[in-house]
């Protein structure tokens, strides 16, 4: 399954000499499957149909479906007698007959027109041949918004892996400088020592003593280490494609952590710096994956 965006749209339409049907998704971010549907009262008890197709192409995302529906036929129309209510009718104007002594007169003129006994409708359609109308729409309307969605995945995996490189960049300096300023600190602390013994002899075993207390203070080796597996955790996530969005945010949510930590514990300029680019990153590839399905 490739990657998709929870970003899509699609349409499609059967039209022939009797109606012109069409189907129209589009959808947008949501953690989970959110879907509205709006079409005609005809296709009502279809629902269930429609849901359970529109989950075979989408586990995520707020879906909007839109049904629209023309007939070119003249509507069937039946009708439909009332026998039991004409009976209860015809009974009671009996009771009145006789309770009134009048001249019992009523005629089936009189009954049929009587609320009810006689109703014009619209025949009913047989709901699977509505289903084989609906379908060859819904279908061709989920297959093109699935494509867009196919596209706009491949872009995001596209800017997500840039970012990831930039990330694995910025990471690689940060290794980098981290012996350096263990050093330039030791460098600063001999100077300090040396300008305030005034050339006397220096002691070796506490230099050590603070530059250690000094490096494990400011180290980030833990944080640097989970930052490299997250970086390429999340790579192999995005290169093996399918549905990858809650996986990704996860991954996401522990990157912050450690950089966090990093600009903490960072008693350096260009760590610093280097610390904020990477949050900033980071922020940049949520944004993203909240868009992957």
């Amino acid at each position: 399954m490739k990657l998709k965006s929870m970003t899509g749209f699609g349409r499609a339409e059967v039209s022939n000499d009797q109606y012109r049907l069409s189907v129209e998704v589009k959808s947008v971010n949501s953690r989970f499957l959110d879907l509205s549907i709006k079409m005609p009262k005809k296709f009502n008890a279809l629902e269930a149909n429609i849901r359970n197709t529109v989950k075979e192409y989408i586990s995520r995302g707020k879906v909007d479906l839109f049904i629209t529906y023309e007939s070119f036929s003249e509507k069937r129309k039946a009708l439909r007698l009332d026998l039991p209510l004409a009976k209860e009718y015809l009974e009671s104007m009996r009771t009145l007959v006789n309770a009134l002594g009048v001249e019992d007169n009523v005629k089936v003129t009189n009954l049929a027109s009587l609320p009810d006994v006689l109703v014009l409708s619209e025949e009913s359609e047989d709901d699977d041949a509505l289903w084989e109308s609906l379908k060859p729409s819904l279908t061709g309307a989920l297959e093109r918004f699935s494509e867009t969605r196919v596209m706009e995945g491949e872009n995001l995996q596209k800017d997500l892996l840039g970012k990831l490189a930039e990330m694995e960049a910025i990471v690689n300096r940060i290794d980098a400088r981290s012996p350096e300023i263990t050093a330039a600190y030791e460098a600063r602390l001999r100077a300090k020592v040396s300008e305030l013994l005034e050339g006397t002899g220096i002691d070796e075993a506490r230099i050590v003593q603070e530059v250690t207390i000094y490096s494990d203070k400011i180290c980030t080796d833990e944080e640097r280490v989970r930052l490299h597996s997250h970086i390429k955790n999340m790579r192999t996530k995005l290169q093996n494609d399918g549905l990858v969005g809650r996986e990704l945010d996860f991954v996401a949510q522990e990157m912050n952590r450690e950089a966090n930590t990093t600009l903490s514990k960072a008693n350096d300029l260009i760590v610093s710096e280097d610390a904020i680019g990477l949050k900033t990153l980071i922020e940049k590839i949520r944004e993203q994956i909240q868009n992957l399905e």
